[in-house]
């Protein structure tokens, strides 16, 4: 077997009502003045928190205008507040946006380095403050992931920085902070969470040691997030997406993502598709593309995800790429690019700006040229 490096926080506690042990934690750290990351639908959900912290003389500093996809100068902003308060810790607890943010202000708030030079892998010189994440949504796994997006306007491209000084020192998984999240976003963040596990597991980087989590998550996704968009009071649905979700980030560190996530950073950067909805509407398609390459596992893919096997794996193959497309419409997912207003125009420049995207190409199964990513893009028209 090949080397790999599992890389995750300290701490991770999973279950529901788990931010109270978040509260316990917290006060035995002694740390003073905590800076919030959340966004305003949160805000009701975590008051008793914020109180019982208060009570305790904590100094509380909440941000909550996070947008959907936090630029580089956004960020710059949210960072200038932080120092302004003095924060010595920092908690995320939100999707995947304001966690990253949050990665981000704990790592630069006491650095001289600036976030737009560490675009890329391993450029975080040091560790930063204490750092918790709580996520709201099943989602993007970034409450264990070492990896950040913004989107640079420099070039409206979203990049990543990733490095082991962004993951959190805690992480709490707490499903019944998912439980008010609508159905739409629900079926975005859930179709992310399977894109991260279903790329982990077929790319290149692919390892033994991931592959359980990644296969664990798919048939927890799977068979649940059909369950969840329809009735988001559904406890158990809930909290199977909370742990795929889980398992979906744990296998960001050592084996990341492939074409999905690269031909979706245009749509984010240049026509602010939320990145869950990026990924979402281009899983069938890359996956139709990818399937050739590595039968075997795109096999394996569709009996954990529930797909009649077929005669052989190119069979099962196929019948796994085929659930995935039925489930993006069951949840109510776009079938076509025109129906988030992107103008067929736009795919030579969308394609240019993925092949820029190589820290996640390079672990795709199948190369994939500029012609591929323009063939997929109008694959959706």
């Amino acid at each position: 077997m090949k080397p790999i490096t599992l890389l995750q926080p300290q701490k991770i506690v999973f279950g529901s009502d788990c931010i109270n042990t978040f509260v316990e934690d917290y006060l035995k750290l002694g740390h003073k003045r905590l800076f919030v990351l959340t966004a305003p639908p949160i805000v009701p959900l975590i008051e008793p928190t914020l109180a019982k912290l208060k009570e305790n003389g904590v100094s509380i500093e909440v941000f909550q205008n996070i947008v959907a996809e936090p630029t580089l100068n956004d960020f710059e902003a949210i960072l200038k507040s932080a120092r302004e308060f003095g924060a010595d810790s920092v908690v995320g607890i939100g999707g995947g946006s304001v966690l990253d943010v949050a990665k981000l202000v704990a790592a630069f708030i006491n650095s001289e380095q600036k976030a737009a030079d560490c675009f890329g892998t391993g450029f975080i010189k040091a560790k930063g403050v204490w750092l918790a994440c709580l996520p709201t949504t099943a989602g993007t796994g970034s409450e264990v992931s070492p990896n950040a997006i913004l989107l640079d306007e420099r070039d409206k491209l979203k990049k990543g920085i990733v490095s082991p000084y962004l993951l959190a020192d805690a992480a709490y998984v707490d499903p019944k902070l998912t439980m008010t999240v609508p159905a739409k976003v629900t079926a975005d963040t859930g179709m992310d969470a399977l894109t991260h596990c279903i790329e982990a597991y077929t790319n290149k980087f692919a390892h033994p040691a991931a592959d359980i989590y990644a296969l664990q998550g798919i048939k927890l996704i799977a068979a649940n997030l059909l369950r969840a968009v329809k009735d988001g009071n559904d406890v158990e649905a809930r909290e199977a997406l909370a742990l795929g979700s889980l398992y979906g980030g744990l296998v960001l560190g050592p084996v990341n993502t492939a074409a999905v996530h690269a031909l979706s950073y245009p749509l984010g950067g240049e026509f602010h598709i939320p990145h869950g909805l990026s990924n979402a509407i281009l899983l069938p398609s890359v996956m139709k593309f990818n399937r050739p390459a590595n039968l075997k596992k795109y096999a394996e893919v569709a009996i954990a995800c529930g797909a009649p096997q077929g005669k052989d794996d190119d069979e099962t193959a196929q019948n796994g790429v085929d659930f995935i497309c039925e489930l993006s419409k069951a949840v109510g997912i776009p079938q076509k690019l025109t129906e988030l207003n992107i103008p067929q125009s736009a795919v030579d420049r969308m394609a240019k700006a993925a092949m820029e995207v190589q820290r996640l190409l390079k672990n795709n199964p199948r190369e994939v040229t500029e012609q591929d990513a323009k063939d997929i893009y109008n694959s959706l028209y």
